[in-house]
């Protein structure tokens, strides 16, 4: 059976690529037509444009920006929509709003197709080493005609429930992710400014237990100050950040942390460096040091107890 594969980005051409390797039957098509030719080369076909993988293919999967891109592959809200998606299955392993999702199921579901939330937890080096974490919504009978596919892809995939909860989950483990490497930068800016030597700092935080996979890579990228090869970019980060503050809000949730981090990564972009990886946000913490937004007049008074 050939499968479909739309959107060949930082994360979907590495995605595509393991799915191609591994022997699946894969016709693909990516707005740039140059994302395409790596696919050539490992077996996949290269359509032509999007009707012609719907036409080809009973199972699709997308891995595209935001809502409007896939509005626009999918013809939704056009006549071609039915024709496109009627007896499919959509896998969607995008971001984006969990309302967003709910809506394109239901009109999904209405025009005869099923549809699957896959997002995908992991940057694009585990997206080029096939080690990303699945998180599954929809009806169990559409899961698991399409799990095994996703195997390349992932080494793990995990059922969610009902759509939106794969999104959702998504969105709970990528506010982990930010707040957690945003205190990381943090915590290098300190070091920096406080003249330590930073390949000691790495060293003693690779080898405690706060070290993790994820640390390793971008505690480098400071060290180094390489932010040019992106894994994350900081308009993406930014976007994800937003999606998150929209559920929090709507669920009444508090995201004190996450509302902190909008504002460092909204003044990283302001500074120029959307299309640097996240850890530029560091380029945010240095500004604010040298404006003395962090003078004592600033800080929180923190009391300590008379002895």
């Amino acid at each position: 059976m050939d499968i479909g594969f739309i959107g060949l980005g930082v994360m979907g051409q590495p995605m595509a690529l393991n799915l191609a390797r591994a022997g699946t039957q894969l016709i693909v098509w990516n707005r740039s037509a140059d994302r395409c030719e790596s696919l050539r080369a490992a077996g996949a076909t290269v359509a032509t444009n999007p009707a012609e993988i719907f036409e080809r293919t009973r199972v699709v999967c997308l891995m595209l920006v935001d809502g409007d891109a896939i509005d626009a592959v999918l013809g939704r809200g056009t006549s071609q929509f039915s024709a496109n998606v009627a007896h499919h299955t959509i896998v969607q392993m995008g971001t984006t709003s969990p309302d967003y999702s709910r809506g394109l199921e239901a009109d999904i579901r209405n025009a005869g197709g099923s549809y699957v939330e896959a997002p995908v937890s992991g940057s694009r080096k585990p997206a080029e080493a096939g080690q990303l974490v699945a998180m599954l919504a929809g009806e169990d009978t559409a899961i698991e005609s399409v799990r095994p596919l996703l195997e390349p892809m992932c080494h793990q995939t995990m059922v969610c429930g009902p759509v939106p909860n794969g999104l959702l989950m998504k969105l709970a483990v990528n506010l982990f992710l930010m707040t957690t490497v945003t205190g990381l930068a943090e915590a290098a800016h300190f070091a920096e400014r406080h003249g330590l030597d930073m390949q000691q700092f790495r060293a003693i935080v690779d080898a405690g237990q706060m070290a993790s996979d994820i640390s390793r890579v971008k505690i480098l990228k400071l060290v180094t100050r390489d932010f040019e090869e992106v894994q994350a970019s900081i308009t993406n980060v930014l976007d994800n950040n937003r999606l998150i503050a929209e559920a929090a809000r709507r669920g009444e949730v508090a995201s004190p942390l996450l509302d902190v981090c909008y504002a460092l990564y909204s003044e990283t972009l302001a500074l120029g460096h959307g299309q640097s990886d996240m850890m530029a946000v560091v380029h945010a913490l240095e500004a604010r040091t040298d404006s003395g937004k962090s003078s004592r007049s600033t800080r929180p008074t923190i009391s300590s107890r008379r002895r």
